[in-house]
């Protein structure tokens, strides 16, 4: 006697909704009004230094700092390019202490992590402690002085505002967590055709590391372009003054001639533009920055991201 089975129904799982067309406008709407309110915030700032920079001092002291300026002037710009061959000067030498310092410090950085990132290294954990150590603990700034001004001798010199910041042992950090996610199998494919340690650095590990190069780039170049510490320390020559080292300089010289004049009651306060002056360094000492930024932008996102997930 033959028994039948049952016919047996596939269980099928209810397909998942898909988002109404009107959902999904509304959604769009929201993300692009909160990202434009988000553009609006962050531009904000920029446009109200912009706007003080270009506003008569005397209107800064009597309304404070106003969005659209009510009274324009220019004394500000004038008082800082009142002599525009120092001010070129520290430009330039901003410049050339920015390019060297990272170009060099992209070079040694990236080196440094592709040697910490190979596993065959056996003594890359040794390594690895030596950097981090000295994040935790430095000599002081006697010692550090003294090293570089009686035993290096490099005061005085455009290497002493590019030497002290060449590495920096969290840019290695980030640099080895994304040269550790690149594939271990283009290393050794490159080692079976006979490339060199050197070779397979310049000619693999450099063009799959462009976007963590670029945001590193970015770091150094902006930590060079804003030192004025060290001129600070070791710089006494005015032609080797970079462009926030002169501006720090040029407004502490305004601010000590308002309070000497003002103590001698030979002028008021608004007759020098310290507040004016002070936005307008910031638009001068900025601009070149902000404006470089946008051709490196879509790699920072990305540099960042990879190095940190992948690590």
């Amino acid at each position: 006697m033959s028994t039948m089975a049952p016919d047996l129904q596939p269980v099928t799982k209810p397909a998942a909704s898909k988002p109404k067309p009107i959902d999904r406008l509304l959604m769009q709407i929201i993300g692009y009004v909160a990202l434009t309110l988000l553009a609006v915030f962050c531009i904000f700032p920029f446009i109200l230094v912009l706007s003080s920079s270009l506003t008569d001092e005397s209107k800064i002291i009597e309304d404070g700092f106003q969005l659209i300026p009510t009274s324009f002037s220019l004394e500000a710009y004038g008082i800082l390019f009142k002599y525009p061959q120092e001010m070129l000067k520290a430009y330039g030498v901003t410049i050339s202490v920015t390019l060297l310092g990272t170009l060099f410090g992209l070079f040694l950085t990236s080196m440094t992590a592709y040697v910490l990132a190979r596993k065959d290294f056996k003594w890359r954990s040794h390594f690895s402690f030596f950097f981090f150590f000295t994040t935790l603990f430095s000599g002081g700034l006697v010692p550090w002085y003294l090293l570089i001004v009686n035993y290096l001798d490099l005061k005085d010199t455009l290497l002493v505002l590019i030497l002290p910041m060449l590495m920096n042992v969290f840019y290695i950090i980030v640099m080895k967590s994304f040269m550790s996610s690149i594939p271990e199998a283009i290393i050794e494919s490159a080692k079976i055709d006979g490339a060199g340690d050197f070779q397979i650095y310049l000619q693999f590990v450099i063009p799959l590391s462009k976007p963590a190069l670029a945001t590193i780039g970015l770091f150094i170049a902006l930590g060079y372009w804003n030192d004025w510490y060290n001129a600070l320390l070791f710089i006494s020559n005015s032609d080797l003054m970079p462009l926030q080292y002169y501006l720090y300089r040029l407004l502490g010289n305004m601010d000590g001639m308002r309070k000497a004049m003002m103590a001698a009651g030979a002028v008021v306060s608004s007759d020098i533009p310290t507040e004016s002056l002070k936005m307008a360094m910031t638009i001068v000492a900025t601009g070149p920055i902000m404006i470089a930024y946008p051709f490196i932008q879509r790699y920072f996102v990305q540099g960042l991201t990879i190095g940190a997930v992948k690590g």
